[in-house]
This record gives structure tokens, C-alpha cells and sequence, in this order.
């Protein structure tokens, strides 16, 4: 998938992979729209600002659907089938209203218990060790697990598909993402087949019954997207979040402090993470429909636009002092989830389980700290930020001691 090319503009000395909040602040002085180059060699319009970037988010000539792009070739980098977020109204609404159910409040909530059950069984393996990377051991399976248990993925597979899931979003080479693509697409295919044949009580399962009634509210490439999209977007993104979540109170003290001093803080831990460095940095590509005016630029139609939720959730004109990690603050209007109908259906499951995972740690290992120097930590690039690995150590106890 295309990419800004813009570490050029950086300040002198920043590592955009590690910390590319200077150049957005760069940027947003510069002004809230920018047309930069592409890795690929062509180019995309960037909105940076707050306010730009909620009224972009709404806008109707910005399209999903890269049938608006006048010589837009990008294939979605190496995504399945067609879904949520390559499509536009009427097709939009319709994918959604089918999954939505599952995705409510009060639904999300009655997960609480097994998502907890969850989170103090991967805390029981690594308890005696003392020491463990977070991403690895925790982070990672906790929502790999919670999310292909709703979907219907089976315990067997679902180290294999996350390694799937991994290479496709951040793939180590072109080659090895097309290949991850092709063995993930062959999976879910016939996941899909067998769901047909045998329909379980799993969102997958009844799904794979409506589309197989033979209507036309999902068909068979959509059905494959939409397995694709939850799947994958359904953990890579809480990953980032919980890891993410735990590297800023380990390296902010007097936060963490706060936090195990007043537990009524943990929302608003989980929402400052969002806010102040959320699991993702981009939207998906859009494009315009017709010529669109924002922040007082003109983006002429066919263009492809990103809209950078990480450097409005970060603009000064909305959140003061906004480099600052306070889990006091009050982060509503941060972009981490985007806005508008796209605005990301997981969110409700995202934000429990990262209020679990981080309740669950605390709560287990009072003396949780970085056993890295954090100046070594590997952020991943691309439109998802998070960790490689988040090495800690902690007082070894028995499985399940506290």
C-alpha cells in the first residue's frame, strides 16, 4: 500500500518510526492539508488538523471506494475480498447493519468475564518467569483469542492465522505479504465452506448462513472481506492499544502511580492512550468524488486523500499541552477511531479489552516494570503503530497468586 514519503521533512534527528509526532506538529504549523509524495513514487493529500480532519471524516465526496480515484491503482495493499472500508453507502450500510449487533455496548460488556478469564490465563503461564515480552505473551493472544472466539476460529489455528494476520499488515517483504494473502484467503475460504455446511453459533457461522440462503444482501467476495476485516482489524489494532498502553505508564510514572492509587482512572487511562499515541496512525485511502474544499485547499476530484486521526488526536487547538500523557485528561473528540460511518465498529471491544488487560496486569503484578531501555524499543511503521516487543519484569509468583 502506498505510503507518505515525508521522513524528509522531519526535524533534524527525529526517527518518524519511532516518534513521528514533531513532523505532524511540523506539518500542522504548515497548514492542515499538504499533497506529498508517495514510497511509490506518486503522491496523496495529507489532512493533519483537528477540525479538518473530523469534517473530512464526514464528508460525503470522500469516497472508500477506489472507483473514484482517477488513476488510483493501489489493490488495498494485500486485503481479502471486498470489504467495509473499500465500499460507500448503500453497500457500506448494508455490511454494517449485518455485523453491528454483535459490536453493541451491552453485547461487548457481557464478554467481560471470559475476556478476564482470558487475561489471567496467559498471566498464569508467564507468573513464574519473573520476566516476559508483553507483546509477545500477552497483548497479542488476548485479543487473538477473544475475537476468533466470536468469529468462530478454531483454538488450533489461531497462532497461524495471527502470523498471517502479521505478515499481511506489516509484511517483512513484498513477497512474503502475497504469500500470507494467498494462504489466509485459502483458510478463510474454506472456513467459509465449512461454516456453510455446519453453522455453529458464531458470528462467521451466521453470516456464512445468509449469505449461503442465496439473497443478495452478501455475496461471496463480500463474505470473504468481511471475515477478513474482522479478523484481522478485530486484534492487530488492540495489540497496539494494550502494548501501547503499558510502554506510556511504565515510562510515565506518576501516571501509573495515579492509576494504582485511584482504579476509577482506568477508563481514562485506556482513553489517553488513544488519544496520545493510538494503535492507528491513517485512515484507509479515500478518494474525491469532485473537487473538495478543506482548510482552505482545494483537492481536486479522483484524488487520493489520508487523513492522519494520530495528528489530530494530538493538535494544540483541541487538547492543550497535547504531548503530555495525563490519564486525567479529559481526551473526548480524539480521532483514534475515526468519526463519521466509518467510525470503527470494534470500538466498544477495543476499549474493554484494553481496560481488562491493563487491570488485569496491575492487579497481578504490582511491580510491573521496563526491563528495556525504552530508546531500544521497535516501533512498527505503516498506517498501525505499536510495538515489536515490550519486554518486562515483575516479582515471579505461582499461577494465579496475587
Amino acid at each position: 500500500m502506498s505510503m507518505p514519503a515525508i521522513e524528509h521533512l522531519a526535524p533534524h534527528g527525529t526517527d518518524v518510526a519511532t516518534d513521528p509526532y514533531p513532523l505532524y506538529a511540523l506539518l500542522r504549523e504548515r497548514g492542515p492539508v499538504h499533497h506529498v509524495p508517495t514510497t511509490d513514487s506518486r503522491s496523496v493529500w495529507l489532512i493533519v488538523g483537528h477540525d479538518e480532519v473530523r469534517a473530512a471524516l464526514t464528508d460525503p465526496r470522500l469516497r472508500n471506494d477506489i472507483r473514484h480515484s482517477s488513476d488510483w491503482t493501489d489493490d488495498g495493499g494485500h486485503a481479502i475480498g471486498r470489504n467495509m472500508l473499500q465500499v460507500d453507502p448503500p453497500d457500506h450500510t448494508r455490511l454494517r447493519a449485518l455485523v453491528a449487533r454483535e459490536f453493541t455496548h451491552r453485547r461487548v460488556e457481557s464478554l467481560r468475564p471470559r475476556v478476564r478469564h482470558i487475561a489471567d490465563d496467559l498471566l498464569d503461564a508467564v507468573s513464574p518467569l519473573g520476566r516476559t515480552d508483553l507483546v509477545e505473551s500477552f497483548a497479542m493472544p488476548l485479543p487473538v483469542a477473544v475475537i476468533c472466539e466470536l468469529i468462530g476460529v478454531p483454538a488450533a489455528d489461531r497462532t497461524t492465522f495471527h502470523g498471517w494476520s502479521t505478515e499481511i499488515v506489516h509484511p517483512s517483504d513484498p513477497e512474503s505479504g502475497h504469500a500470507a494473502a494467498q494462504a489466509m484467503t485459502a483458510y478463510l475460504t474454506a472456513l467459509v465452506d465449512d461454516k456453510r455446511r455446519k453453522p455453529g453459533d458464531d458470528l462467521l457461522g451466521a453470516l456464512a448462513t445468509t449469505a449461503a440462503l442465496g439473497t443478495d444482501r452478501l455475496s461471496p467476495e463480500e463474505l470473504l472481506g468481511m471475515a477478513f476485516l474482522l479478523l484481522v482489524a478485530g486484534h492487530e489494532t488492540t495489540v497496539n492499544l494494550v502494548s501501547s498502553a503499558v510502554h506510556a505508564l511504565l515510562t510515565h510514572p506518576d501516571q501509573l502511580d495515579a492509576l494504582r492509587a485511584d482504579p476509577t482512572l482506568l477508563d481514562g487511562a485506556v482513553e489517553e492512550t488513544l488519544r496520545h499515541n493510538g494503535p492507528v496512525v491513517t485512515s484507509a485511502h479515500r478518494f474525491t468524488a469532485e473537487p473538495v474544499e478543506i482548510g482552505g485547499t482545494t483537492i481536486p476530484a479522483g484524488e487520493p486523500v489520508l487523513v492522519v486521526l494520530a495528528s489530530a488526536s494530538r493538535d494544540p487547538d483541541r487538547f492543550p499541552d497535547p504531548d503530555r500523557f495525563d490519564i486525567r485528561r479529559d481526551a473526548r473528540g480524539h480521532s483514534a477511531f475515526g468519526h463519521g460511518i466509518h467510525h470503527c465498529l470494534g470500538a466498544p471491544l477495543a476499549r474493554l479489552e484494553g481496560a481488562v488487560a491493563l487491570e488485569t496486569l496491575l492487579d497481578r503484578f504490582p511491580d510491573l516494570a521496563l526491563d528495556a531501555d525504552p530508546a531500544d524499543l521497535v516501533w512498527r511503521p505503516g498506517m498501525l503503530r505499536g510495538l515489536r516487543r515490550l519486554p518486562v519484569r515483575y516479582t515471579p509468583r505461582e499461577p494465579g497468586e496475587r
